[in-house]
Order: C-alpha cells, then sequence, then structure tokens
C-alpha cells in the first residue's frame, strides 16, 4: 500500500462504480428488488463520499451533520421495510453505521481526526467512536463479507449454465459482488476509525 490517500482513493473509486451498479440495477427486477438497488446504490455513493481522501476534499463541518441526517432518514426507511424482513435489515445496520461514522468524524473536528479510510486514514484512531459498538460493527461486517462471499461461487456457477446471460442489472452474481464490495468498505471503514 502507497499510504492512506491512495487507500481512500482507491475505496472511493470501489464504492462509486458499486453505487454506478446498483443505480443500474434500478432499471429492472421486481418493485421490491429495484426499492433493494435504490438502498444500495445510496450507500454506494455515500460510502464513495465519505472515502475521498481529506488531503484532496476537506469536507465542510457541516457536512458531516449532512451525512448524519441523510443515513438517519435512510436507517428510518429501512426500518419500515424491516417490517417484511429480508435484506432491509441489512440496510438499517448500514445506514446506522453510516451515522455512527458521521457522527464521530463530526465530533472529531471534521477531516482530520480518527476517521475512516479516506478523510482521516492518516491519524490512528484519535478519536475512535465507542469500541463496543465498534467492535460490534466489525463482526457483523466480518461476517456479512464471508457469507456474501460464500454465497457468491454457488450463484457464479450456476450463471455459466446454459441459455443466454440475463441483461447486466439482472445479474444476480453481480448484486452479490456488489453487496460483498460495499460489506469490505464498510468494514475498512470502520477498521480506521
Amino acid at each position: 500500500m502507497h499510504g492512506p490517500a491512495t487507500s481512500g482513493w482507491l475505496l472511493m473509486t470501489l464504492c462509486a462504480v458499486t453505487g454506478s451498479y446498483c443505480l443500474l440495477r434500478t432499471r429492472t427486477g421486481s418493485e421490491e428488488e429495484r426499492r433493494t438497488a435504490r438502498a444500495e446504490a445510496l450507500m454506494g455513493f455515500g460510502m464513495a463520499a465519505m472515502a475521498l481522501p481529506a488531503a484532496a476534499v476537506a469536507p465542510p463541518a457541516w457536512g458531516w451533520v449532512v451525512y448524519a441526517a441523510l443515513f438517519g432518514v435512510a436507517a428510518l426507511r429501512a426500518l419500515w421495510f424491516a417490517r417484511r424482513g429480508g435484506h432491509h435489515l441489512h440496510h438499517l445496520v448500514d445506514s446506522v453505521a453510516m451515522v455512527y461514522m458521521a457522527v464521530v468524524m463530526a465530533g472529531a473536528g471534521g477531516g482530520g481526526h480518527g476517521g475512516h479510510a479516506g478523510h482521516a486514514a492518516g491519524s490512528a484512531g484519535a478519536a475512535g467512536g465507542l469500541p463496543l459498538l465498534t467492535g460490534l460493527l466489525l463482526v457483523h461486517y466480518a461476517v456479512y463479507v464471508l457469507r456474501s462471499g460464500a454465497r457468491l461461487v454457488p450463484v457464479a456457477a450456476a450463471a455459466a449454465g446454459g441459455g443466454p446471460p440475463p441483461a447486466w442489472g439482472a445479474r444476480p452474481e453481480l448484486a452479490l459482488a456488489c453487496r460483498l464490495t460495499m460489506g469490505i468498505a464498510m468494514f475498512a471503514m470502520l477498521l480506521t476509525l
């Protein structure tokens, strides 16, 4: 690795590409699949914005409040749809984790202390957040990444079967790969918090 700025740019690019693919997925599938894709696109783009290296783009102090409010609303929306179960419970955890990181960063004074892979990877955990909550979120994302990776292998093998390939927005292995990517990115951001 070449330093925190490089890892921040790579993480930002990965999250932006993932968010873009999730946005593409909003054009196909059932209403529930499109709703899930919209939530995942918001998460991808939000993570990309949070991962911007602070040396390149220093966020304004009020930016963290905007992140916290935006993902607070996303958390309430995920809570509403989680009544039906399914993947919305994970979206709820995602949104709460984003609110948590934004609050920690706001308390750290913006972009220079104790943040995540982008805005504050330069200092080793000066703010840090609540160790127990950070640890629980890290365990959640570690398990999520391992489970997503394990599910990806059979889907890719089944997709290699006969017939014409589905449209880019309807490929189940790519949707799982996007979820895996965002889980790894969230783990990385929390790890450096």
